[in-house]
């Protein structure tokens, strides 16, 4: 499996696991990236940092090695 950094804008993934159980870990959890939820990458700033997220109806951006801990079922 691959984490959420290595897809490409446009793809969309399933969560399988978030990494860690520190509080990085726990936020995103509570930021609605829980196993099961499809999720979209809209977006990237310019130097790849941060990534823009499509998720349960909203768009969250996160910093790429906070998505990098995120371990995703490609679709």
């Amino acid at each position: 499996m691959i984490s959420l950094d290595d897809i490409a804008v446009g793809a969309t993934a399933r969560v399988h696991d978030v990494e860690g159980v520190d509080p990085t870990a726990v936020r995103l959890l509570e930021m609605g990236l829980t196993p099961g939820v499809a999720v979209r990458v809209v977006g990237q700033a310019p130097f790849g940092d941060p990534v823009e997220l499509e998720l349960r109806g909203y768009r969250l951006s996160i910093r790429r090695h906070e998505a990098a801990r995120v371990v995703i079922e490609s679709r």
